[in-house]
């Protein structure tokens, strides 16, 4: 069986997704559609994705940039047996393919209440089996499960607390950063706690914010009062059993998260992304029952993997967990 699937907004993530799309012997990419004619929909066609225009709006803009336009959107929804929303304003959209009849999934910008149903592949891919409609959370929220539900899962804990350290804009953002100065997120608790427990309502977490002037990682400082006082050691050995986590060492000279992304360009990664959650080894520690660590996240590549396990989740194409990582992982190159 291999599943059509169609990507909606051709943009930071859209692009990462039809890759990772096309690195699966069980998918393929019918189609990409974007609003306007940018670069990235020129890209699309210079890859050979068929491009479909998402508004009549720009249909002639796109003849004048020489962008071959196969069709409409509902002509997209109409080729493919699930959509991909990587749009900035995703909600919109899900009458239209309420209408078409085809599943969708959306990305962590989007609200809880969109699908009722957040998915994070190793808390609760069980749940988005066979499900229409599925919101892959953000990459901040996505990075905190990956280190806190194998610990929820093992030994438990009764509370985490967690300061998100944000990048200001990705790398190629001009228009909101970088920026010269240092903002802290007023609303608090900030959005990330409650988005953990958007997909197991059960973890206790208390999550704060600041912006600074970076672009590259998101950075997280992270606190968990576990149920059992374990050493470090188990925790460690708890996470190199786990998908996607990446130890890195200050001692061997990885002391930063622009570190990180070297390693992850000398690795030869596509676009050099990172789509593994970056812990420091020399940084995790257990003190008197309280385990405190360090990550880094990439958030314009942690995700992707997500979306694939997402997709084969909905479309029932494998229903244990660990097989369909385990496949994402081995098309993508994920070690």
């Amino acid at each position: 069986m291999t599943v059509k699937v169609g990507i909606n907004g051709y943009g930071t993530v859209g692009k990462r997704v039809a890759d990772a799309v096309n690195q699966q012997s069980d998918m393929e990419v019918v189609g990409v559609s974007k609003r306007s004619p940018t670069y990235e929909a020129s890209l699309a066609n210079e890859l050979g994705y068929p491009f479909y225009a998402a508004s009549k709006e720009h249909l002639d803009a796109f003849d004048e940039k020489g962008i071959r336009v196969a069709g409409m959107i509902e002509d997209l929804l109409a080729a493919a047996d699930i959509i991909v929303d990587c749009t900035p304003k995703g909600a919109e959209y899900k009458p239209v393919y309420e209408k078409a009849g085809v599943k969708a999934m959306w990305q962590g910008g989007e609200k809880h209440t969109l699908t009722g149903l957040s998915f994070n592949s190793m808390a609760n891919y069980d749940k988005a089996y066979g499900a229409d409609y599925v919101r892959v959370v953000s990459c901040n929220t996505t990075g905190l499960l990956r280190t806190l539900y194998p610990i929820h899962e093992d030994i438990g804990f009764s509370r985490s607390m967690a300061t998100m350290i944000r990048r200001s804009a990705d790398p190629w953002d001009t228009k909101r950063g970088p920026i010269n100065s240092i903002n802290p997120v007023l609303d608090i608790p900030s959005h990330h706690g409650p988005d953990v427990q958007s997909v197991v309502p059960e973890i206790n977490i208390q999550t704060t914010a600041v912006k600074v002037p970076t672009t590259i990682m998101h950075f997280h400082s992270v606190m968990v009062d576990l149920k059992v006082d374990v050493n470090t050691d188990h925790i460690l050995d708890l996470w190199e059993n786990t998908p996607r986590i990446k130890f890195f060492e200050a001692s061997q000279g990885v002391d930063s998260t622009a570190k990180v992304m070297e390693w992850a360009k000398d690795r030869g990664n596509l676009r050099g992304d990172m789509n593994e959650i970056a812990v420091w080894k020399d940084g995790t520690q257990v003190k008197r029952g309280t385990l405190y660590y360090y990550q880094a996240i990439h958030q314009e590549s942690d995700i992707v993997p997500e979306n694939i396990d997402a997709i084969r989740a909905m479309m029932e194409m494998e229903e244990d967990r660990m097989k369909s990582i385990e496949k994402t992982n081995a098309a993508m190159g994920i070690k």
